[in-house]
């Protein structure tokens, strides 16, 4: 749920009545979904703004259409991603098989003979206006991540850029 739904730690429960009571051992009363109901999801202190940042993302959810919509779109802009990085000479996914890879979080490095390049990629990108696609410190490489709120036109924007780097190597 994080970040498609709200800020980082934020998660969601749908819960069929119909199962709930029906755990064979003891469970702590805080991971006791009875307890929340019980108490109208009051057990605890909720945090406030991460409610309420849940709440204006499923509404904007809905307006754009719902998670049907959503879904459709964030497989075109991963489509759209995924695609360029197995064209692209330079590029190689970390994921290599189709049905394991996220359609949120697109990580993929350089080729092998590309790898000095590495630096150069993120500034030609940073010049160009894309941030934050530095990929994990251990790894390296590179991270799109493209969430529920990303437009499809910022996913093609750093696609142009992959096409244009590699046009000038």
């Amino acid at each position: 749920a994080q970040k498609n739904i709200g800020p980082a730690g934020v998660g969601v429960a749908i819960v069929r009545n119909d199962i709930l009571g029906k755990v064979d051992h003891p469970i702590p009363t805080m991971l006791d979904y009875r307890t929340h109901i019980d108490k109208e999801s009051m057990f605890n202190t909720p945090p406030c703004l991460a409610v309420y940042a849940a709440m204006l993302n499923m509404r904007w959810l809905k307006n754009e259409g719902g998670v049907d919509a959503a879904y459709s779109r964030n497989m075109e802009k991963a489509n759209l991603l995924y695609g360029e990085i197995d064209r692209n000479k330079l590029f190689v996914p970390t994921v290599t098989a189709e049905e394991d890879r996220s359609i949120m979080n697109v990580t993929f490095i350089l080729n092998e003979e590309y790898k000095e390049k590495e630096a150069d990629f993120l500034a030609f990108a940073t010049e160009r206006g894309i941030v934050g696609i530095k990929g994990h410190r251990s790894v390296g490489g590179y991270r799109a991540s493209i969430y529920n709120a990303m437009p499809i036109e910022s996913v093609q924007v750093l696609v142009d850029a992959m096409k244009e780097f590699e046009a000038k190597l």
